[in-house]
């Protein structure tokens, strides 16, 4: 027998997330990822802007839509795959993962989405996303964030901030929620990333970049419920939104507010929003979201709080490292040059090596 040495750290580390999927044979438009399906959601839900943004993102990214898969949980955000002319699995309550896993692992040549909300995702599936995560599955997750569960009319969910009063918790929650680019960075997300439903710019350049990573990426979306959780997010859109928000480009200092009069320095281990007229320039953290340290991206992740005093947005976090599924097929080549599989292979298989005769 030969035994055939060969790393699986470090396998394809040269590709994209987009390697090995067919690009379509000619231009794309939005028209093209639009089911025949009647869109059915509530009447200013923020999945029909995503939805949209979606649309033509794809058209932008020129894959062949035979070669798109996308998989959801439950929950209002779970009917996405009926809406888009492509491939797409509505599967079971938190299990999008896990079935996303086995179709990035299993076809290479398939671009694998997940779309999930903030219920599915971090309570039922929590178990799900994390391991995801942290195998580093190329596939990208879009997590739609509105804090509250929608389909079944109006629970508190694990991202709804404490007080939060909702026909299951009608003194208010007593419940901490998750900070969820904190809890995607300690599973060791390789790409992690925010955008507001209604910046459709912001959201575009996220998507295209999450495309482009191999490896899991992860998007957090915040939208707005209108029924159950109407205006959750107005002050990062309206009067003094921009003092709020902190959006976040590689390469750039940190600095926002409608005349960039706040930005963010180090304090202690961590970070904090100073007046910029209070700090000197080299002070000013200069974003990098290519860096090997992930304290930093964690760092910045703190900065956000559940009463929306400040939001980060754009990407955090975007390294590279070895993927499950790349990791996957290579054992499973080294196996069977190790081992050439015969013609009774699987009649072999199912006697196994501890057979009788019984006379």
């Amino acid at each position: 027998m030969t035994i055939v040495e060969t790393s699986l750290v470090g396998t394809d580390l040269g590709l994209t997330g987009l390697s090995g999927v067919p690009s379509a044979d000619g231009p794309q438009k939005v028209k093209d990822f639009t089911s025949d399906q009647e869109v059915r959601w509530c009447p200013g839900c923020g999945d029909y802007v995503i939805l949209a943004t979606v649309r033509g993102f794809l058209a932008e990214l020129g894959l062949r839509r035979e070669n798109l898969m996308f998989v959801s949980g439950i929950g209002c955000s779970s009917r996405f795959p009926y809406y888009l002319e492509a491939y797409g699995i509505h599967s079971i309550h938190g299990r999008a993962p896990a079935i996303a896993t086995g179709l990035a692992v299993t076809r290479p040549d398939l671009s694998v989405w997940v779309v999930t909300g903030d219920g599915d995702a971090l309570s039922i599936g929590g178990n799900h996303l994390i391991h995801a995560l942290r195998r580093n599955v190329n596939m990208t997750i879009l997590l739609f964030n509105n804090r509250i569960y929608g389909l079944t009319k109006g629970q508190y969910s694990p991202t709804s901030e404490e007080g939060k009063i909702t026909k299951s918790t009608p003194m208010g929650s007593v419940d901490h929620p998750f900070n969820t680019l904190s809890v995607a960075l300690g599973a060791e997300a390789s790409f992690a990333a925010r955008a507001l439903d209604s910046d459709r710019a912001g959201l575009t350049e996220v998507l295209r970049a999450a495309a482009e990573h191999r490896g899991t990426s992860f998007v957090e979306i915040l939208q707005d419920c209108p029924i159950f959780n109407d205006g959750s997010f107005d002050v990062l859109r309206k009067g003094d939104a921009e003092s709020r928000l902190i959006p976040l480009h590689h390469g750039q200092p940190i600095r926002f507010g409608a005349d960039g009069e706040f930005a963010v320095v180090r304090a202690g281990f961590g970070l904090a929003v100073v007046r910029t007229d209070e700090v000197e320039e080299s002070e000013i953290i200069v974003h990098d979201a290519y860096t090997d340290n992930p304290e930093y991206a964690y760092a910045l992740s703190r900065l956000s709080d559940q009463d929306l005093g400040h939001v980060v947005t754009g990407i955090f976090r975007n390294v590279t490292r070895p993927t499950y599924d790349d990791a996957v097929r290579t054992q499973t080549a080294m196996a069977r040059e190790r081992k050439p599989v015969q013609e009774d292979s699987l009649q072999s298989l199912l006697n196994g090596s501890e057979t009788w005769t019984i006379s």
